[in-house]
């Protein structure tokens, strides 16, 4: 772990201080498209928001390059998922998108508190973060959409499918290791 600069440490704790209204935003933003699937619940994409949420605020904080991975997986996640929620490429990167209008507004009154030089850099570092989250949850919906084109590997039926305990599981599984990354960082 590294040394933050307080203005990281900052928005990291803005971020986890307003994680439950930024969630329901989101929710709100996305509206009829959460519920979409039979499959996907809308307390599942919720759960996803929030993990989304989680390591963004450990990205921006002293955990960066640690949770680097983790932000990797949980975006491309989300991509994979919206492709069984039955949302087009172009609907997944606006979903995304909407993460980059949440930070802009929750974020706007400690960023304008900052002196400009600083506010500015972590508007970059914050855009540079969302933008790498589009990209990786547009490659986890283009390899979920082939993977329906692949015969013999469980696909080929035209459909992406995922089993919702799968999904709960998958998310679990990225939320112990951001967990495990946290702990790790508190006993050094």
């Amino acid at each position: 772990m590294r040394a933050s600069h307080p203005t990281l440490v900052t928005a990291s704790r803005e971020i986890t201080a307003q994680r439950e209204v930024m969630i329901a935003r989101w929710s709100e933003w996305l509206g009829e498209r959460m519920t979409a699937s039979r499959v996907v619940s809308r307390t599942l994409v919720e759960r996803q928001l929030g993990l989304i949420l989680d390591v963004l605020a450990a990205m921006v904080g002293p955990l960066r390059r640690e949770t680097k991975p983790i932000w990797a997986r949980v975006t491309e996640h989300y991509g994979r998922i919206a492709a069984v929620r039955g949302l087009a490429a172009g609907e997944v990167v606006e979903e995304m998108q909407y993460l980059r209008e949440l930070l802009i507004r929750y974020l706007a009154p400690a960023i304008a508190a900052l002196r400009p030089r600083q506010g500015m850099a972590l508007l970059l570092r914050l855009n540079r973060l969302v933008d790498r989250g589009v990209t990786m949850a547009v490659i986890g919906y283009t390899d979920a959409l082939v993977h329906t084109l692949i015969p013999g590997d469980g696909g080929g039926n035209g459909a992406p499918t995922v089993d919702a305990a799968d999904f709960s599981r998958d998310l679990e599984t990225i939320g112990v290791a951001l967990g495990q990354v946290v702990a790790s960082a508190g006993g050094r």
